[in-house]
């Protein structure tokens, strides 16, 4: 990861577009590809990213990133304060409560509830990124990838954006879509799952226990 503390302008073209004027800001620059500007507030919420795949080019005073939409970052560098570079390694990501846990052994189990004809390949399956909860197949044969949460969040949808990245760079496994699955999906969240073609499934805890079969939904 790479931590640049710098007075900058930033502007972002594309969708929509985004003006930052001169200030102190943070950059991340994490060993995914993905950019993102922080203030010193705002909790963990940067104020404008691009995430993976995307290209950073450097010069002396201003940084461009792209990503495969055309859409761009531009960050113009005023003074930079700090610029340091520390290996993290391969984070082993968090570890399920007692409930998230439960709810993938019992999907698992059940695969069918996701749809007619679905079967499991594998819970936990590795990527250099940490463990996809749940791998499996729909009824035509095509890979799906499976994100279990209690609360479904915008950090999960990234999260599950991530591994479909690397999951559609296997060719034996390749085209993988994605199902975020969670006991309450928050709007934004659902919002973000939509746009980047994933499927959102609201799960049922007690109906995947076997007590109320009809509240399951995928959608």
């Amino acid at each position: 990861m790479r931590l640049v503390i710098a007075r900058c302008s930033v502007d972002y073209a594309g969708r929509l577009t985004a003006h930052l004027p001169s200030a102190p800001r943070l950059i991340l620059v994490k060993a995914d590809g993905s950019v993102s500007v922080h203030a010193d507030d705002r909790a963990y919420k940067p104020l404008n990213w691009m995430s993976p795949p995307c290209a950073l080019k450097e010069t002396e005073d201003r940084w461009t990133v792209e990503n495969k939409a055309g859409e761009k970052l531009v960050i113009t560098m005023e003074e930079v304060l700090h610029d340091s570079s520390h290996e993290l390694g391969v984070d082993p990501g968090l570890v399920k409560d007692g409930v998230e846990a439960h709810l993938q052994k019992l999907l698992a189990d059940r695969m069918e509830t996701l749809g007619e004809g679905w079967t499991l390949v594998r819970r936990e399956y590795p990527t250099a990124i940490g463990p996809v909860d749940i791998l499996g197949r729909d009824a035509d044969g095509g890979t799906v990838a499976v994100e279990i949460k209690r609360r479904g969040e915008i950090d999960g949808v990234e999260q599950l954006t991530r591994y479909l990245e690397l999951l559609n760079r296997d060719p034996h496994l390749a085209p993988v879509r994605g199902v975020f699955a969670a006991q309450e999906i928050k709007p934004q969240a659902r919002v973000l799952a939509t746009d980047r073609g994933i499927d959102c499934a609201v799960l049922d805890y007690e109906a995947l226990r076997g007590i109320d079969d009809d509240k399951l939904r995928l959608f």
